[in-house]
């Protein structure tokens, strides 16, 4: 392979390419359907193809990949931060070759088609979640502007909806619209069951999932996520810097002798950050009905008693997450030695 690199701006129908082969400077600059764009890379003696880690991206890489070419996927928040003047298609490509050029961006491995129709899963779900959540929130809006008010909780939703309606609490024009929502509210949760127990019989047959449901508060969900959203674990030097990718650090503020920690940075994938917490929070319910929690549970609610339930669930969040980093790279079950 030669050392020429090629900058691709992806697109649903036209292509962005640059052609460089001396840093700095681009050679020739094509403007692709996409069916010339597949023609273009089969001809093509293999390069390095430059690409944003955005949509389509791992398709596209898995065919490069297959033509010869080697493929280098970036964070598109790396990328923006080199793109001068306004946003084009000959700019994108310009910052892509410009930010390849930085060593300290970690690229993003291409997903398998097995992780992507992973990815499709959980996004599916969480899709499928956040549309309930909305018809609920519709149901009780419109449900308040007649004197009806729900309490908190969903299981409270579809009863005491149904209740108003037979004691004619709204009008009877409106009555089938409301049955129609809470309909697709029950719809929506059903359908979101099935996935997980798609994604349950899916975990039996990968051993890395299974692997890391041996840590606590890491179950289907979150196990099956891991894999498919990080992919090779090996590719963090340490548990910090995997912690660090799910944005589970504090954030830094420091110069000379002062350093200053913040807040968690909230960087990387907001999904598995939120799935950490919620395992973490599952771990510190479980951990009060405990008479003798071991050293992980009464370090996290030591944690708890001094600064609240919120902080403790995001620290414990973070401790898992460095477990699962040395449970996942050595191969190892999780044993509780390894939490100290």
């Amino acid at each position: 392979m030669n050392s020429t690199q090629v900058a691709v701006d992806l697109a649903k129908s036209v292509f962005q390419v640059a052609v460089s082969s001396t840093p700095g400077r681009i050679d020739e600059q094509h403007r692709l359907s996409r069916a010339r764009f597949g023609r273009f890379f089969a001809a093509h003696e293999p390069v390095e193809v430059l690409m944003e880690a955005c949509g389509s991206a791992h398709h596209w890489g898995r065919e490069l990949t297959a033509l010869g070419h080697t493929v280098l996927l970036l964070p598109p928040s790396d990328v923006r931060r080199y793109r001068d003047g306004d946003k084009t298609d000959r700019a994108d490509t310009k910052a892509i070759l410009e930010a390849a050029r930085n060593e300290a961006i970690d690229a993003v491995p291409v997903k398998t088609l097995d992780q992507q129709a992973i990815t499709a899963l959980h996004r599916l779900r969480s899709g499928y979640l956040a549309t309930r959540t909305a018809r609920i929130n519709w149901v009780r809006g419109l449900l308040r502007e007649f004197g009806v008010a729900i309490p908190v909780g969903a299981r409270h939703l579809a009863p005491r909806a149904r209740a108003a309606i037979d004691d004619g609490a709204v009008p009877a024009y409106l009555e089938p619209v409301l049955l129609d929502a809470i309909t697709e509210v029950d719809e929506l949760r059903r359908k979101a069951k099935d996935i997980e127990r798609h994604l349950k019989h899916l975990a039996k047959h990968m051993p890395e999932a299974t692997l890391l449901m041996s840590v606590p508060g890491i179950g289907v969900l979150t196990a099956t996520a891991l894999v498919a959203y990080v992919g090779d674990v090996g590719r963090f030097r340490s548990a910090r810097h995997f912690a660090a990718y799910l944005g589970l650090t504090p954030r830094e503020h420091s110069s000379g002798l002062s350093r200053r920690l913040g807040r968690i940075s909230k960087r990387g994938n907001s999904y598995l950050r939120m799935l950490l917490i919620h395992g973490a929070r599952s771990v510190l319910r479980a951990a009060k009905l405990t008479e003798q929690p071991d050293a992980l549970r009464a370090w996290a609610l030591g944690i708890e008693h001094r600064n609240g339930h919120n902080v403790a669930a995001v620290a414990l969040a973070n401790k898992l997450a460095r477990i699962t980093w040395r449970v996942w790279r050595d191969h190892r079950p999780f044993e509780q030695r390894l939490a100290v």
